[in-house]
């Protein structure tokens, strides 16, 4: 058997970024996360530093400010995965020349974890964060490097327990009424973040992603916010209250919300409201669907989430 490659992740400790550190880890990988030295002895972390150090992690101290550290950390690995926070995309770019001069770097995941970059119908602010995924990608190919994108869409921890809603907290999901983002017709995709880490992480020796997207478009998670809300109340026997908020009273609210509550409205309104996850169909030429290439993985559906508030 193959030797499995060593994997660096980058923004491990976040929220996405802690699930692919595990998967990696317990598909046996050689696991490296690259951690700020005040995140280490940082008590919030300390229960994932804690279940890293469990799953033999190594923890390698730095960060994108130290090209040094940085490139040191890159060559001791295969593939390098980034699993920064939006507001961290361009430091992405100290990333991409560190690979570069590091030279051994054979597949490199930039943060997307997301929508696809081409072809939404975005507004600011969330255009903008579209924009710079989008630079990233073509700085990636211009200087060579093999990557692989993964569009996972939405993370069911922040999207099921509150159906949608944004704003709202859960769990549990609503059991009165519920607000519905534009029609509440167009087909969102929906995944648990476990299953994230499951699929990235075999994605990293697999030929067929490489300089590929990887859509995460797992057929039994593709649901309208209205199907969402239907499948909820036969769960619990009872019919919510359905307030619908129009575009373009969303779209107002937008450009009035401060900053960061107008990305999370902005990207429901690419999501929900225009329906840019499903609004394409995927090009053999540079994507593949996840549930295809991997159908051996048993991925938690939408109903068997919302099943746990039942």
């Amino acid at each position: 058997m193959a030797e499995k490659s060593k994997i660096l992740i980058i923004g491990g400790t976040g929220y996405i970024g802690k699930f692919i550190v595990e998967a990696s880890a317990k598909a046996g990988h050689p696991t490296y996360a690259l951690v700020r030295e005040s995140t280490i002895t940082d008590p919030a972390k300390a229960k994932i530093i804690d279940n890293f150090k469990a799953l033999g992690v190594h923890l390698v101290p730095g960060d994108f400010n130290d090209h040094d550290n940085l490139l040191k950390a890159i060559k001791q690995v295969d593939v390098v995965i980034s699993t920064v926070g939006h507001l961290q995309l361009t430091d992405q770019l100290k990333v991409i020349a560190a690979i570069k001069e590091a030279g051994n770097v054979k597949r490199f995941f930039p943060s997307e974890f997301g929508n696809e970059v081409y072809g939404v119908n975005a507004v600011e602010p969330a255009k903008s964060m579209f924009d710079v995924k989008d630079q990233i990608r073509r700085t990636i190919e211009a200087e060579g490097i093999p990557y692989t994108h993964i569009n996972t869409y939405a993370f069911d921890g922040f999207f099921l327990p509150t159906l949608a809603q944004p704003g709202a907290r859960g769990p549990p999901p609503p059991t009165d009424r519920v607000i519905i983002l534009g029609d509440g017709n167009h087909k969102a995709i929906f995944n648990e973040e476990e299953d994230i880490g499951t699929y990235t992480i075999r994605a990293v020796d697999d030929p067929r992603t490489l300089n590929k997207v990887l859509y995460l478009r797992l057929p039994n998670n593709i649901y309208s916010v209205n199907e969402l809300v239907a499948l909820w109340e036969k769960k619990m026997g009872k019919t919510l209250e359905k307030i619908y908020v129009p575009e373009e009273k969303l779209l107002k609210d937008i450009e009035e919300e401060p900053f960061p509550i107008n990305m999370g409205l902005a990207i429901s309104h690419t999501v929900f409201v225009k329906g840019d996850p499903t609004n394409f169909e995927i090009d053999p030429s540079f994507g593949v669907e996840a549930s295809e290439l991997y159908p051996d993985v048993n991925y938690t559906t939408v109903e068997e989430y919302l099943d746990r508030f039942v």
